[in-house]
Order: C-alpha cells, then structure tokens, then sequence
C-alpha cells in the first residue's frame, strides 16, 4: 500500500497538470509555468534556511563523532587521522571524502545470519554505486540545465555537456547522464522493493520522492529525445522567471508544449517537498555533530554548560526531615 500510495499520488499529479494544460488557458498556464515555481522555490528557500537553523541551534555538549578508526594517543600508536580526526583539517578531509565520494557508505557492510547460527559480513558495494551515480549524475544534469538561465552560455557548460554526450549516439546526441540517473534511480527503488529488511523499515515517504524524481527523469527524456517544445518558449520563461519579469513569460506560454508543464510541475513538488523530507541530508550532513567534529576528548576537556548550579538535598537535610519517621522503622541513623 505504501508503494501504491506513493506512485498513485505522482500520477495524479502528473494528470492535474495535463488536464490543467490541456486547457491551453492562459491564466491556468501561468499558474503551472510562473506562479507554482516561484511559490515552490519559496518554500524550498524558506524551509531550508528554517531546517538548518533548528538544526545549528541544538546544543552539543560533548564531542560524539562516529570513528571506526584509531584515536591519538600515544606517539607510538598510529592514528587514523580520516576515520578518527583529531584537528579541523582531519574533520574537512573526512567531510569532503563523505560528501563528494559517500565514504562511510562505501564501507557498507551486509550482514547474514547463517547455518550454527553464525553472523557474516560481507561488502556490498552497489549500494554505493548507485547512491554515486545518482546524486554525481542530479548535479550534472542540473548544471546543464543552467544554459537557460543565463543569455550567453559559458563555456564551461558546453564543456559538460561535450563530456556527458562523448558516445556521439544518436540526434540529438544522448546525454550519459540521462540513461545513467535513470538506472540508478530504478535500482533504489528495487533495493526497497526486492530486500525484505529495507522493504520493512521503508516508508511511503522513502518512495514517493523515487518516484518524483523518476517522473522528472522521463517526462526530460521525453522532451528531449520524442516530444518536441517550444525551445525558444522555454529560454524565454526560465529567463522571465529568474529575472522576476513577471509577464515576459506569459506570451508564449501556449506553444511550449504540454510534456514541459508536466516537468515543470513535478521539479515545483520535489522542491516543496524537499525542506520537510529525508532529502534534507543534503544540509544536515554537514551539521551532523557525529561527522563535523573533531575526537579530541583525550587533549581537550570539554565541560557541559548544562552543568549550573543547582541546590542538593543532602543526607543531613534527609535525615532531619525524617529522623523519626527512620528510627520508628528501625532504620539506623547518625544522630540520636
């Protein structure tokens, strides 16, 4: 029911927006191409800064940074600076290795429970992989999408694109990362699916936004590769709604094409959605206390500044208070 729930609710809303489109009424196209985006960016500008902010206000008395490797310690013992870090330096290094290259997931471990019973360990690796080229092949194609943003493309974008297009398969050329997020994000999906521990602990929030970003993934592949747009419509609504031209977009907003609303429309969601979802590990990690502080208990003392002053019941004050009440139950007591 969770897997319905969550695919049936991105169909109707890639039905909302088709019905709505399909109308070709200029107020109705306006709502989905310039109002829906600027309230989803919005919500996602504001619900990020509001997350991160919660998130930087919670005290942390106590360094308690996940390690796996060997602390400083004696000059003789060799520290694992990455795995356990012990200055600033150690902790950027450790964090750049888990942002860009996922490093804690790639020591991902599965663990079976065989015959004696014994539990076994083994590496599992495409965890990993997947996670990598899903989220390298988002940025890329997010990068891409930059060229219509701007009036004058920088080089540095047909770069990108020359790297991402090298096969020279097909007119128009295919983008590797098209096929690439594509695979990865089928491949999350069946892990939730087909794995019963994950399939157990999934939720229908785990779900939906797989299939979010999968409809946003097809419905481009569409528009690029089978339903042709408007090109110039599109260049020219990106253009009006990064410059907060308002009406500029409007006039071509009938000849873009009903495939780009539909696109339009599930980004507008996923970035509504994003501040209040798991999708927010892209800012908490680097607030997480277990990953961006250094393990330097053994150099440094840190004290809990919840620690103030606070007024103690002594045993004196107990047993003056119930002294007799003590000596009538036989209970021994220091003053007669």
């Amino acid at each position: 029911m969770k897997i319905l729930f969550s695919f049936f609710t991105v169909v109707f809303l890639v039905l909302l927006v088709f019905a709505g489109a399909t109308t070709g009424n200029k107020y109705v196209l306006f709502l989905f191409g310039v109002i829906i985006p600027y309230a989803a960016f919005a919500t996602f500008l504001l619900g990020f800064i509001y997350r991160v902010v919660q998130w930087g206000r919670s005290p942390v008395p106590f360094r308690i940074p996940t390690t796996c490797g060997q602390q400083q310690s004696f000059p003789w013992i060799k520290q694992n600076k990455i795995e356990n870090p012990s200055t600033t330096m150690g902790v950027i290094v450790r964090m750049a290795l888990e942002v860009f290259l996922f490093r804690s997931l790639f020591r991902n471990l599965k663990t079976e429970l065989r015959d004696g019973p014994k539990l076994s360990y083994g590496s599992d690796k495409w965890l990993w992989l997947a996670g990598l080229a899903f989220h390298w092949s988002f940025l890329i194609i997010l990068i891409r999408h930059y060229r219509f943003f701007i009036g004058e493309v920088p080089s540095v974008i047909h770069l990108i694109e020359s790297l991402d297009s090298f096969l020279q398969v097909g007119v128009p050329l295919v983008y590797i990362t098209d096929a690439v997020i594509l695979a990865a994000v089928t491949f999350l999906f069946l892990r939730r699916v087909y794995i019963p521990q994950v399939n157990y602990i999934s939720l229908a929030a785990d779900y939906f936004p797989l299939f979010l970003i999968l409809g946003i993934a097809i419905s481009g592949v569409l528009m690029r590769y089978f339903i042709k747009v408007h090109i110039v419509g599109v260049k020219e609504l990106a253009m009006g709604l990064i410059s907060l031209n308002f009406m500029a977009p409007a006039k071509n907003l009938q000849e873009i094409g009903v495939i780009f609303y539909i696109h339009l429309f599930l980004i507008s969601v996923l970035f509504a959605y994003f501040p209040f979802s798991k999708l927010m590990h892209m800012g908490g990690v680097f607030l997480s206390p277990t990953r961006n502080l250094s393990n330097n208990s053994r150099m440094v003392r840190h004290i809990n500044p919840w620690n103030y002053p606070v007024h103690v019941h002594t045993y004196e004050e107990y047993e003056e208070d119930f002294r007799d009440k003590m000596k009538a139950a036989g209970l021994p007591v220091e003053k007669e």
